[in-house]
């Protein structure tokens, strides 16, 4: 059954009365402004701070001599997808726009302004930031181990290659991106009695908490973070940067209220980003399509945005695989993941060689895919718990109207019209988590745990899944998260929230089970109450907001009313034991057709079809927006984004909305999104499986591949911009 579903809280937000970080202002609240540092390697000789300090309002000025004191942080998703050192903590300079200092004034305006006094000596050294050329190391384990799953007597994958009868191999690049979020990374923290209270937009509030707590020292119990709004993530706000840390060092040591807002320019060297990549693909085929070999060998500067392991491991069925990863270290700001980590850059890769194995084969690209469906992981030979994708083509096939045409043999005016396709595969597991389901007395029920909604629609899940558990409508349910006192299993990574597709499949069963025992603590409570009509009566049952005993019916709220109690529920963990008997993925199919001027080379999107196999659909709105959206970063990532580090400096240039080009309305044509809705039963009894990254997976192929057939020209260096179809 598909449902559709207003948000929850988009009155709130389209009249602007959603609180986000930012808008929090405690009386007597101090501002932080961060002074980063303007060189790209060296050490700090000394800081000139006396005219700063001595500026109207200001508070403080926080330096290496006058340090926030930080400690390092121990858990792997801080260490891995942060900057892996705390700010303050010493002179060293690693990257253009480090953080060095931090000025805390009575406004804004007070603490930016003395920021600009702050007087640096450096002594530097030329930054290496050249990711051309860069060949890498191979990561420390677990990440980025090298995958070889070889036939028989193979000896090596360039033994499979040479042995095929058909052969593509070709090198792809692309350059950094950054996360862009319509709300900047802003924390606003207050010690009182003992208790430090954290608002900050983050895809995770009990890890954010948990973070914050070991950065300052404290106990986990003593940090309070507050997150019910995030203005977008994409993986930018899974983990705890510096500003959180030090608007929540300096309230510590200040006891006052201190807001840090990220300024937009400072957001793209201080809280991460996409890194850049470069892969070598190389693709061995029998005449008749089938894969005999696929290798991708990848350099990236992070190991979590892996390439060739993500963007390549389940897409094709071959009897021979592998999987290379080395990671450059370079003077460069800290990378981490953006949405879909390593499928976005690998899926291009990938998507694009076999646009160009079909080409050399002479064979539809739509029937080599088909040709050569995979139902097993290569990884552990473990069967998918549903996959539907070969469904995908044919039905998107038909919806798009799809005819494979040669290169260059279809024009409309001035524009060369093509058409490309490309595959969708995004890995999404399911964690455990818990949630609170409670009868309250004012007839409505209160579902509860400590998720995030960075515009994902989350809210929403939690009230519809909440009232079709209970039988209720939706309008009872109260939805509560965005808290690090709700409930989530500690045990679990779902303590990081709102983090690779993983959350509605999480979350779902955890408040099925909430809601099951919640009904059964209803009627215990109606059985075993004295003062309820239904003392010691067997037999008695939920049904609809009711019990009923099959003579007498009550609505709960009158039970809760009798009995004189504040309410009625469950707090329940929902756990999956298939981890280690399934792979878990979701796919889609990506049609595209580019017009390109003859003339200028300018590429735009003229419509795109995405068909998508990610079993049940709570909220098809919701996940619309999001296919929909994460096309939308296909389009930015093929056709306009790309960072620029400047070579003799380490600066990213263009560090701003205007001169770093992000896709807008104009850039976007309708989108077509359609759901096949099988349910992954195998995954959860409501049979959910991830979406939120997999509009991502492979839309840029889908688009450069229609470039070429408009053109005729291959393209594998992204973006793909006018001056790259003119030369």
């Amino acid at each position: 059954m598909t449902r559709s579903a207003d948000r929850v809280e988009g009155r709130l937000k389209v009249t602007g009365a959603a609180a986000y970080a930012a808008d929090h202002r405690p009386a007597g609240m101090l501002h932080g402004h961060l002074v980063l540092a303007t060189i790209g390697r060296g050490t700090i000789r000394s800081m000139d701070v006396r005219a700063a300090g001595r500026s109207p309002g200001v508070i403080g000025v926080f330096t290496p001599d006058n340090p926030l004191r930080l400690r390092p942080q121990t858990a792997m998703l801080p260490t891995f997808l942060g900057d892996s050192r705390p700010p303050l903590q010493d002179r060293e300079v690693r990257y253009h726009g480090q953080i060095i200092g931090m000025v805390v004034a009575r406004t804004f305006e007070e603490a930016r302004d003395a920021a600009t006094l702050v007087k640096v000596s450096y002594r530097a050294r030329r930054p290496d930031v050249s990711f051309e050329g860069a060949e890498g190391e191979v990561p420390a384990p677990p990440f980025g181990r090298p995958l070889d799953r070889l036939a028989d007597g193979v000896r090596d994958i360039g033994h499979a290659l040479r042995a095929s009868q058909v052969t593509v191999s070709a090198t792809y690049t692309q350059p950094p991106k950054h996360h862009n979020a319509m709300e900047p990374h802003a924390a606003v923290a207050e010690w009182k009695d003992g208790t430090l209270t954290v608002h900050s937009g983050t895809q995770g509030p009990r890890a954010h908490a948990a973070e914050i707590a070991e950065a300052l020292g404290l106990e986990a119990r003593q940090v309070h973070v507050i997150s019910p709004h995030v203005g977008g993530g994409f993986g930018g706000k899974a983990t705890t940067w510096a500003p959180a840390l030090l608007a929540a060092a300096a309230a510590h040591r200040l006891g006052r209220p201190v807001k840090v807002v990220s300024t937009r320019e400072q957001l793209y060297t201080v809280t991460g980003h996409r890194p850049p990549s470069r892969q070598v693909i190389a693709l061995g085929a029998h005449r008749d399509g089938s894969l005999n070999a696929v290798s991708n060998d990848a350099v990236t500067t992070h190991p979590f945005e892996d390439p060739a392991r993500f963007g390549t491991m389940d897409f094709y069925k071959t009897a021979n695989l592998h999987i290379g990863l080395r990671v450059a270290a370079l003077d460069r700001p800290p990378s981490t993941i953006m949405r879909a980590p390593g499928a976005e850059a690998g899926s291009f890769a990938l998507e694009s060689a076999m646009d160009e194995l079909a080409a050399e084969l002479r064979v539809d690209p739509v029937e080599l895919r088909l040709r050569n469906d995979l139902t097993h992981s290569p990884e552990h030979g473990r069967p998918f718990t549903g996959k539907h994708l070969a469904e995908c083509y044919r039905l998107g096939a038909e919806r798009f109207g799809w005819r494979h045409r040669p290169p260059r043999s279809v024009t409309r005016g001035d524009r060369l019209v093509g058409a490309g396709v490309a595959t969708a595969v995004m890995h999404t597991g399911r964690d455990s988590t818990a949630a609170e389901v409670r009868f309250r007395p004012d007839g409505t029920v209160r579902v509860a745990t400590a998720a995030a909604d960075l515009g994902t629609g989350m809210l929403t899940v939690l009230a519809i899944v909440g009232a079709e558990s209970l039988d209720l409508p939706r309008s009872r349910i109260r939805p509560e998260l965005g808290d690090s006192t709700l409930p989530v299993d500690d045990a679990s990574t779902s303590v990081y929230g709102a983090v690779g597709s993983g959350s509605t499949v999480t979350v779902a069963p955890a408040v099925r089970q909430a809601a099951e025992d919640a009904v059964q603590e209803l009627v215990a409570h109606a059985t075993g109450h004295e003062k309820s009509p239904f003392h010691g009566t067997p037999g008695v049952r939920y049904d609809k907001g009711r019990l009923t005993d099959g003579t007498r019916s009550l609505t709960f709220t009158s039970l809760l009313a009798l009995t004189g109690s504040p309410g009625v529920g469950a707090t329940s963990t929902a756990r999956w034991d298939g981890s280690e008997r399934f792979a878990v993925a979701s796919f889609a199919a990506h049609f595209c057709e580019v017009h390109v001027h003859r003339l200028t080379g300018e590429a735009r999107v003229a419509r795109m079809l995405t068909v998508v196999d990610a079993g049940t659909i709570v909220n098809e709105k919701a996940a619309r927006n999001q296919i929909t959206g994460g096309v939308t970063f296909g389009i930015g990532q093929a056709l306009l984004e790309r960072a620029h580090v400047e070579t003799r400096t380490g600066r990213v240039a263009g560090a701003n909305l205007a001169d770093y080009l992000i896709p807008v309305n104009a850039d976007v044509p309708r989108l077509d999104v359609h759901f096949l809705e099988h349910p992954d039963t195998e995954l959860s009894p409501s049979g959910v499986r991830g979406l939120g990254e997999l509009g991502t997976v492979g839309s840029a192929a889908a688009i450069a591949n229609a470039v070429y057939n408009a053109t005729g020209r291959r393209i594998r260096d992204l973006p793909i911009i006018p001056e790259k179809l003119l030369l």
